[in-house]
């Protein structure tokens, strides 16, 4: 089934999916918006929990026509609610999340919510600071214009929070390898990052970074 809509969050989509451990019981998509990521997911772990806090994003993501049974979405703030058990999600994804909220404190909550032996995904944006940045930066935009007359245009949900982006590159490169020791940190060429981390096993379910 075809997106109903494309953009570069979207265009990440697969390798959020890819990252799903086999066999994976319980997910949790966090920041899921109008939660087409969160279905998508439903076709890969027993159950999954889609969580925003905005209202507006979660009336969409209810009213969609084809949710599947074993999707649940919730208002709620995944950095301050307590229903969201922590070390309770074998796998939790973030996309275009993390940057409207305190870094650290989003990063490390999320590291909380993923449980011993479970997977995280974050996929963000950075500032460009140096000229380095700036140079990688250019390299994606005929990949962008490319994807962009492919998929008939750059679109997303009406009325998606918006937020502009704060850290460097370097600075969140370094922040996660810190917050989240032995993740896999990856820039793509479409102006995002993509990092996959496993908790590890021996961890308690309340402890963590």
């Amino acid at each position: 089934m075809s997106d109903p809509y494309w953009n570069h969050n979207v265009h990440h989509h697969p390798q959020v999916l890819d990252a799903v451990p086999d066999g994976c019981g319980k997910a949790l998509d966090a920041g899921c918006g109008d939660g087409l990521l969160t279905r998508k997911l439903a076709a890969r772990a027993v159950s999954v929990t889609g969580v925003d806090r905005s209202p507006e994003m979660i009336k969409l993501a209810r009213g969609h026509a084809r949710v599947p049974g074993n999707v649940t979405y919730l208002e709620a703030d995944f950095l301050a609610d307590g229903s969201l058990p922590e070390g309770a999600y074998d796998f939790v994804s973030a996309v275009a999340v993390v940057h409207h909220a305190p870094f650290e404190e989003a990063v490390t909550r999320l590291a909380r919510l993923t449980a011993p032996g479970g997977r995280l995904v974050i996929v963000g944006m950075a500032a460009n600071r140096t000229v380095l940045d700036w140079v990688v930066s250019a390299c994606g935009v005929p990949a962008s214009q490319w994807h962009t007359r492919r998929h008939g245009g750059k679109r997303g949900p009406a009325g998606m929070p918006m937020e502009d982006v704060h850290m460097s590159w370097g600075q969140i490169r370094q922040a996660v390898n810190r917050l989240l020791p032995g993740c896999d940190f990856r820039r793509t060429l479409l102006w995002r990052y993509v990092v996959v981390w496993d908790r590890p096993v021996g961890e308690s379910r309340e402890g963590g970074p």
